[in-house]
This record gives structure tokens, C-alpha cells and sequence, in this order.
């Protein structure tokens, strides 16, 4: 269900590269969560690096919402970028799996494999 790669780059690196990658691949950044400086303002020590990507093909969304207004609640689609005991790693919830415990409709699955494999390459492209 996830797909998780790992990197030579640093946390900072490989999330300057997702600036240039995400538009590349006719997708845009409308979201960019910075999870440690979150916990750091609510008191919250934490030391891993971890980013939250939020990525959408306007296009894309538009496909699936017209089918199920409920898969509202899973877009957009989420790419992270994390340190975990010294290795950078990036990952991702697949969207076909998710997509099979929210809807079985088959025009959604098209789209929710090309989206996966989109995102595969954005990874591929930043690690």
C-alpha cells in the first residue's frame, strides 16, 4: 500500500527538487506541510524532518470527483519527505490501493494508475 524510496539527498534537497519535479509532470504544489516546525509552535519536540507534499492535477481531480464527491476526503494526493534514523526517505500512500477501500467504480482506477504512476516518476525524479 505505501511506496517509500530512499536518498542520498537531504531532506532540504530533495524537497527543493519536488519544486521543479511536480510541475514537470503537469501536476502543482498546493499544499507544503512542515510537520517538525508544526509540533516545534505546539510545544512539541520532535526530531525527524518531515514534509508533507500536497500535489493535484486539476484535471485528475475533476475525473474522480465527478464519479464520487466523497473521494473529496483523499485528494489531494500526499508525497513525504522524512528523515528516519539518518536516511532520507520519500513515500506515499498508492492511489489504486486507497482507491480500492473507497470505490470499486473501473474509471476510477484508470485514473487513480495514472496518477500513481505520475507520482512514481515525481519520486523517482527527486530521489
Amino acid at each position: 500500500m505505501k511506496y517509500v524510496v530512499t536518498s542520498d539527498k537531504s531532506v532540504d534537497e530533495v524537497c527543493s527538487a519536488m519544486e521543479k519535479a511536480v510541475p514537470e509532470h503537469k501536476f502543482g504544489i498546493v499544499g507544503e506541510h512542515d510537520l517538525k516546525a508544526t509540533m516545534a509552535k505546539k510545544g512539541v519536540e520532535f526530531h525527524n524532518e518531515v514534509r508533507v507534499f500536497e500535489i493535484c492535477n486539476p484535471m485528475k481531480a475533476k475525473s474522480v470527483l465527478s464519479v464520487d464527491m466523497d473521494l473529496a476526503s483523499a485528494l489531494p494526493c500526499r508525497i513525504s519527505v522524512y528523515s528516519d534514523n539518518g536516511v532520507t526517505k520519500i513515500s506515499m500512500i498508492k492511489p489504486t490501493d486507497m482507491l480500492k477501500a473507497l470505490n470499486d467504480d473501473p474509471s476510477l482506477l484508470a485514473v487513480a494508475e495514472e496518477v500513481e504512476a505520475i507520482s512514481i516518476s515525481i519520486i523517482n525524479a527527486v530521489k
